[in-house]
């Protein structure tokens, strides 16, 4: 893949990442993440647009109706379909999608983990056969980098290894080796090429090690000292308790440097996000507000609704008149249960458009309630009645 060279030093974007207020009582912060697409106030939830597409939505309700700041796209997904020739003559995903508001990509490191007997890991890369033809494939640090540069993404993600849970101490310390020697390629990937459509693109480490507070402790220590323009934890919500998850993110965030975003990968429900944010974290993505949208899960102010359930066949009340969304208030709880009991894909769209305008509400409130200072006391009320199925 033919990539242009520039000098490293000429790369560095002037990134900015303001800290904006913090909470009295947690280290929940606010911020103001600044890309070429435009501005993201944190704490920030992405919707996962995986393959170009946030399921069943359409670009003008992500921007109009539900208020996304910024989409996540997946580099795995859309480097085996559209492709890279594609993605180039359309002039990127932003063109190709149109969406003018930034875009976060993942390597692809996590989809092909989760391929298990059809990869193969090395000092390399990431040998593995395509789930759509069966063909072979490799990823290196390098060429992710290369292909994120095509895609055009305003932040990318480095190659690394998701371990599985569970898994022992010496598999996973030998996983964060890997993941560090990967790291290193792919920075002096990043700092010895262009963007290749002209706008600066900010490149995210991610920080392994399971459960384990040595190998955590590890790793932060090593992608800290990457001095890249932000930070992920990965390799958590993969099946461990949540008080585990919470319990490495608060160890991992005593390392990773304040100054800079922190990105808690694939997390996850309201609750986990609400404590993320009490530990220190920034950003989030998760599929759970689409994927359980489809099939009748709804996250709303007073709790979890099986909209599926005969209770809500004759409520004519609307889904969640506190979502500041035009389908929450619009239509009633009666009409979305016939909707998805009959199969209808509108059922699945208004779900979807709902939870997503939920959790950016979510973390809307979020972010007033740290400014105001009171942010414990509204997140352990909001986490006990979230968390109820109503």
């Amino acid at each position: 893949m033919q990539m242009n060279y520039i000098c490293a030093a000429n790369i560095r974007p002037i990134i900015m990442f303001e800290i904006k207020s913090r909470d009295k009582e947690t280290n929940a912060r606010t911020g103001l993440l600044k890309t070429p697409h435009g501005d993201i106030p944190t704490p920030v939830f992405m919707p996962v647009g995986t393959g170009g597409t946030v399921k069943g939505i359409l670009q003008s309700e992500l921007a109009n109706d539900i208020d996304a700041k910024i989409i996540l796209g997946n580099t795995y997904h859309l480097y085996l379909r559209p492709g890279t020739h594609i993605l180039k003559e359309a002039g990127g995903l932003h063109r190709f999608m149109s969406w003018e508001r930034p875009i976060l990509t993942d390597s692809g490191g996590y989809q092909v983990f989760s391929l298990a007997g059809n990869r193969k890991l090395n000092d390399e890369g990431a040998v593995f056969k395509s789930h759509i033809d069966g063909s072979t494939h490799i990823f290196t640090p390098e060429n992710t980098i290369d292909i994120q540069r095509i895609i055009g993404s305003d932040i990318m993600m480095v190659l690394d290894e998701c371990t599985p849970f569970p898994c022992d101490h010496r598999y996973a310390k030998k996983s964060i080796a890997l993941t560090h020697h990967w790291l290193d390629r792919a920075v002096e990937r990043y700092k010895t090429t262009a963007p290749f459509w002209g706008n600066e693109q900010l490149l995210f480490p991610i920080v392994q090690g399971s459960v384990f507070d040595d190998l955590r402790r590890i790793s932060a220590e090593k992608i800290a000292e990457a001095g890249m323009e932000g930070n992920a934890i990965g390799g958590l919500s993969v099946g461990e308790p949540a008080e585990e998850m919470y319990r490495i993110v608060g160890i991992v965030n005593e390392i990773l440097p304040e100054n800079k975003p922190r990105y808690l990968m694939g997390v996850g429900t309201p609750a986990n996000i609400l404590e993320a944010i009490e530990r220190g974290i920034d950003m989030f993505d998760c599929v759970m507000p689409t994927r359980n949208g489809r099939n009748g899960m709804l996250f709303t102010s007073e709790g979890i609704i099986n909209i599926k359930n005969r209770q809500w066949m004759d409520d004519f009340s609307p889904i969640d008149p506190e979502t500041p969304s035009a389908v929450s208030i619009r239509y009633s709880k009666a009409y979305l249960r016939h909707l998805v009991i009959s199969g209808e894909i509108l059922g699945a769209q208004i779900s979807s458009i709902h939870n997503l305008a939920f959790y950016m509400k979510l973390v809307g409130d979020a972010r007033k309630k740290i400014e105001e200072g009171n942010y414990k006391t509204w997140k352990e009320s909001m986490v006990k009645k979230l968390s109820e199925k109503l």
